[in-house]
C-alpha cells in the first residue's frame, strides 16, 4: 500500500527517507503512548525547547500551563514544532559506525490555538482520562477558579511527520565475520507498583490496582 505524501516541504523526511511515516495512524499512535512532549519555539530571548505535558483528543494535540506562561502566551503568535519520541532499544552493530537506535518519533508543525469556554472542561476532562482512565469520575472537579487559571491550548495534526526504526543492525558485509557481539538491547516503559499516599485511606480503584499488571 502507497502511504500518504508529505504533507508539507518542511515535513518531508530526506535523510533516512525509508523510516519516514505520514501515515495518520501512526501519528497518533506516537502521540497517545506519551505523557510528555517538547515544544520549540522562539522570543526576544532566543529559541527554547521546553517539556510539557501532553495529551490527543481527536484531530489535536493539546497542551496546558498557567495563564503566566511565557511559552503558552508565545505560542498564540507563532508556528511551533512539536516533538515525540520513544526510545525502543540500542542497536549494536559489528562496526562503530554502524550502531543505532530503534525509535518512534513524530514532529507536529503549526499554530496553536487557544481553547475556551465548554472546550477547555472537555480537554481538561480527556487528559484525566489519558492519565488513568476513570480518574476525571473519581478526583475533585476543578472549580471556574482553577479553569480561570489555567490556559489550554491545540495545534492540529495536519502538518506532521513521523520517523521510525525497528529491527536489528545493518552491517556492511565485510564486517559480518568480526567476532564481535550484535543484536539489539531493548529499552522499555515500565509501571512499577503504586505507591500509596500514607493519609490516603481510600481503597484503590481498578486502575490502581491494575496499573503494573498492564
Amino acid at each position: 500500500m502507497t502511504q500518504p505524501a508529505a504533507p508539507s516541504a518542511r515535513t518531508r523526511v530526506r535523510r533516512a527517507a525509508n523510516r519516514a511515516s505520514y501515515e495518520d495512524g501512526t501519528l497518533k499512535a506516537i502521540i497517545d503512548a506519551a505523557y510528555v512532549c517538547h515544544v520549540a519555539f522562539a522570543d526576544e530571548e532566543g529559541a527554547h525547547c521546553i517539556p510539557t505535558a501532553c495529551w490527543r483528543s481527536g484531530e489535536h494535540l493539546y497542551i496546558h500551563g498557567s495563564n503566566g506562561s511565557r511559552m503558552l502566551k508565545a505560542l498564540l503568535a507563532q508556528d511551533a514544532c512539536v516533538t515525540i519520541t520513544h526510545l525502543d532499544g540500542l542497536v549494536m552493530a559489528r562496526s562503530a559506525f554502524n550502531h543505532s537506535m530503534n525509535y518512534r518519533s513524530a514532529m507536529i508543525y503549526g499554530r496553536f490555538e487557544l481553547v475556551e469556554g465548554d472546550g477547555k472542561h472537555e480537554a481538561l476532562a480527556a487528559f484525566m482520562e489519558h492519565l488513568a482512565p476513570g480518574r476525571q469520575q473519581q478526583s475533585r472537579p476543578g472549580n471556574e477558579k482553577e479553569y480561570a487559571a489555567t490556559t489550554v491550548l491545540r495545534v492540529a495534526l495536519d502538518e506532521a511527520v513521523c520517523k521510525v526504526r525497528s529491527g536489528g543492525p545493518k552491517d556492511d558485509e565485510e564486517d559480518m565475520a568480526l567476532p564481535v557481539w550484535a543484536g539489539v538491547l531493548p529499552l522499555v516503559q515500565q509501571r512499577a507498583a503504586p505507591v500509596r499516599d500514607p493519609a490516603c485511606s481510600a481503597p484503590a480503584p481498578d486502575y490502581v490496582v491494575g496499573w503494573s499488571l498492564d
